[in-house]
């Protein structure tokens, strides 16, 4: 039996996400970013088209590589303004039955405590339908906007990454013991004291000596999402993830990243397919391979390229706007985001990329692949990246908001449908439920399932 294949919509609290310039296009709801009415709606389109739930990204440093300051971050909307992913949950979640929500929240600039509360609370208003995407950070803005002078060593933020996530598996999983919520009105009693416990955490990086303040919520730690592929950010994800993103712009370089993790994740003792694994990926739908073309030559006309390269500065922590529009990009070793760089340089030994050919490929889509054509041709065409390279299924972009997502439900969804590639209704129960169809409870071979307690019986 063929793979079913799943979606996430990509998404972010802000005008200009992965397609910098397509604010402009006349049909785009970019400018209503601000307005819940945009993000219900949203919402509802995604749950009719059955996504497993909606990335949400996020940044907190501002994009100020390019051109060495924040002017062409703010000329272009290239992720600023940009307001808090994890406030829009509830709004969502109240319109919504099934739809997941996985929220990204960096961790360098976090504190473990309260953070903890925040995705238990989560997950008590969505009914155990939240995820958190694990990031560490990649801007030196975000750094200096947080009282440091830099942004820590690429490979030291997974040590310090490490230390969290064991200071929030003790809350999450280790401070509340399933039965401690009574709620007894006869004998006046909420939760039982003896089936509370004080955390203490005593890492390298965070201490912490108190009790969760949140009571078990139905999934207790919310489904782990990363989207590291570095050395360092593959290991991190194969013990912590069970999600992945990763991003690339052809089935040869996503097919060994995805064999990698599975391989790792097996090396600590996860089941291979514990890990599901969802490519960047932009689709442009239509009933024709011709109307479809011609939509995406209408996008092409918003397309920024200027504002791509603010992007791909951020991302990659070179000055874009000093290089030659017909200059090869070449790898440069440094402490930003260095899977981003690598997708342009090192992946594809056949394919040679100048400045110019970078910015017209990230102005849609970002440094994923855009696929264009009718259902027919789009299906065969990601039936083709899920049975080459292992992936589970895809993180979805926009061009156009909401259009992107509306015309994947309304065409693309209903052709994989008829081809028994994709689901017809969800899944009860949880987030975790709804993707794995197992316990709504991390399971036992996982490393946050080591922090559990259960206390004894009386």
């Amino acid at each position: 039996m063929s793979k079913p294949i799943r979606f996430n919509a990509f998404e972010m609290n802000c005008v200009a996400h992965q397609s910098p310039g397509l604010w402009r296009h006349p049909r785009d709801r970019s400018r209503d970013y601000k307005r819940l009415d945009y993000w219900i709606d949203l919402s509802r389109t995604l749950e009719r088209g059955l996504f497993d739930g909606l990335f949400l990204a996020d940044v907190l440093g501002v994009y100020d590589v390019f051109g060495g300051g924040p002017e062409a971050a703010l000329r272009h909307g290239t992720q600023i303004p940009v307001n808090d992913p994890l406030l829009l949950v509830p709004a969502m979640a109240a319109a919504t039955r099934h739809l997941g929500f996985g929220v990204t929240v960096n961790l360098s600039f976090e504190p473990p405590y309260g953070f903890a509360r925040r995705m238990s609370t989560l997950d008590h208003l969505t009914e155990g339908r939240i995820g958190w995407n694990i990031v560490t950070g990649y801007l030196d803005s975000a750094a200096k906007a947080a009282g440091r002078a830099r942004q820590t060593a690429h490979d030291d933020r997974y040590a310090v990454a490490e230390d969290y996530m064991a200071a929030v598996y003790k809350l999450w999983e280790g401070s509340w013991a399933d039965d401690a919520v009574l709620a007894d009105a006869a004998a006046g009693v909420f939760a039982d004291p003896a089936g509370v416990r004080r955390i203490e955490h005593r890492g390298p990086h965070f201490q912490i000596d108190a009790l969760h303040l949140s009571e078990p919520s139905p999934q207790r730690t919310p489904v782990l999402y990363q989207a590291g592929t570095s050395p360092a950010g593959r290991d991190f994800a194969a013990r912590h993830a069970e999600c992945i993103f990763m991003s690339g712009p052809s089935r040869k370089v996503i097919a060994p990243r995805v064999a990698a993790i599975r391989a790792a994740a097996a090396r600590l003792g996860r089941p291979p397919d514990a890990i599901l694994m969802f490519s960047l990926l932009t689709v442009i739908v239509a009933a024709t391979d011709e109307e479809a073309q011609a939509r995406h030559d209408e996008y092409r006309a918003y397309a920024d390229h200027e504002g791509a390269l603010t992007l791909m500065s951020g991302w990659t922590g070179i000055d874009f706007s000093k290089l030659d529009p017909d200059a090869v990009v070449q790898h440069v070793e440094n402490d930003a985001g260095r899977s981003a760089l690598e997708n342009i340089t090192r992946a594809d030994p056949d394919r040679v990329w100048t400045v110019r050919q970078v910015a017209e490929h990230v102005s849609i889509g970002g440094i994923g692949p855009v696929v264009v054509g009718s259902p027919g041709t789009v299906a065969d065409e990601l039936e083709r990246w899920v049975d080459e390279t292992g992936i589970d299924g895809f993180n979805l972009a926009f061009a156009v908001r909401p259009e992107t997502f509306r015309d994947v439900a309304d065409h693309l969804v209903p052709e994989l449908q008829r081809r028994g590639r994709y689901r017809t209704s969800y899944a009860e129960g949880t987030l975790r439920e709804k993707l794995f169809g197992r316990s709504a409870r991390l399971p036992g071979e996982h490393a946050g399932a080591a922090y559990r307690w259960a206390r004894p019986a009386l």
